[in-house]
């Protein structure tokens, strides 16, 4: 469904020094730098994949994106998304994809969503029972059903973050590009998200590329990760694949009847904390089984979970080996 090959987008960034001289000899002569954003980055999805795009602020997530969806042409390289070249921006190309930025709105301030909803209809030339229907089916699962009518500025963020979702998907686009689409909201509103986000992935077989820095998104929604930074690949694959390669160890936790002596806590791995009652502990995968049996005869455990290791860990430990292995490679022997 996506095909991008050897894909760069650089940019020409003109910079001058601050101070009244420094912007009339400016308006003469102009310094540029050229910014990297995307530099060569490769990587295919299949039809109805869920795929996280990963990487800090500046790595070019959104870049990618925007070539993705043909709003940057890209300096080099292929791309494709379901057949077409974006940069061309065919009819048919833009009523199969979409794309939904969580810090930018296309609902119009002053007007209830559901003038957005017709302009839509009527930009996309959706039939009128078609679209009656899917309108009927969005409001059903992202429950619109009072919001739809209200002026756009007296709803929450949440309640518009629903309605953007609802006008980005009124002409059922079968590939989603989606850019922080939680950013903002609080526990409850997310996971009404990301359920939705799923329901509409299974249903219609939609492709979904992900981009978040919230990691509760990826892990809920992305079974496979592709991760970037400074504009390159360092890592594409199964979630769990990069979770077992980067952190091979367990996070074991447990709430204990009363603090435990210290002594007590050697050889079961490495504490990560202990307050009060609680205690967190990293065990290396081949061991959990022996240091679980151990704590349960040894503890006064009342409580226990094992999980794998935060996902906000994972990932900036990840960042950080990348980052020094093309510093090692950049210094000369």
């Amino acid at each position: 469904m996506i095909t991008v090959r050897d894909v760069h987008k650089h940019y020409r960034v003109h910079s001058r020094q601050p101070g009244v001289a420094a912007a009339v000899r400016a308006l003469f002569r102009r310094n540029y730098t050229t910014v990297e954003a995307v530099a060569g980055i490769s990587f295919e999805v299949a039809a109805g994949e869920r795929v996280g795009f990963l990487g800090p602020n500046g790595a070019g997530k959104t870049t990618t994106l925007k070539v993705l969806s043909g709003l940057l042409h890209p300096t080099s390289g292929e791309v494709r998304v379901a057949g077409f070249s974006p940069k061309e921006r065919k009819d048919a190309f833009l009523k199969t994809i979409t794309l939904v930025m969580g810090q930018k709105q296309q609902l119009l301030w002053d007007l209830p969503p559901a003038e957005t909803l017709e302009l839509n209809r009527g930009i996309y030339g959706i039939p009128r029972a078609t679209f009656r229907s899917t309108l009927d089916e969005l409001t059903k699962w992202l429950e619109l059903g009072p919001l739809l009518g209200k002026p756009t500025r007296q709803l929450s963020l949440g309640e518009r973050m629903r309605c953007e979702l609802a006008a980005a998907l009124i002409h059922r686009p079968t590939v989603l590009f989606l850019d922080e689409p939680t950013i903002g909201l609080d526990v409850s509103m997310q996971a009404t998200i990301r359920r939705f986000i799923r329901q509409y992935n299974e249903r219609h077989g939609a492709t979904v590329i992900l981009t978040s820095h919230d990691m509760d998104d990826v892990a809920a929604l992305c079974p496979r990760v592709v991760v970037i930074d400074k504009g390159k690949i360092s890592y594409d694959g199964p979630l769990e694949e990069l979770v077992v390669r980067i952190r091979p160890e367990k996070r074991v936790a447990f709430r204990l009847s009363h603090p435990a002596d210290p002594a007590a806590l050697e050889g079961l791995g490495r504490v990560v904390s202990v307050e009060g009652e609680r205690l967190v502990l990293n065990v290396p995968n081949a061991e959990v089984r022996g240091v679980v049996a151990r704590a349960l005869a040894e503890l006064p455990i009342e409580d226990m979970t094992i999980e794998n290791a935060p996902l906000d860990d994972v990932v900036s430990e990840l960042f950080a080996r990348t980052r020094a292995a093309r510093a090692a490679e950049a210094t000369p022997p």
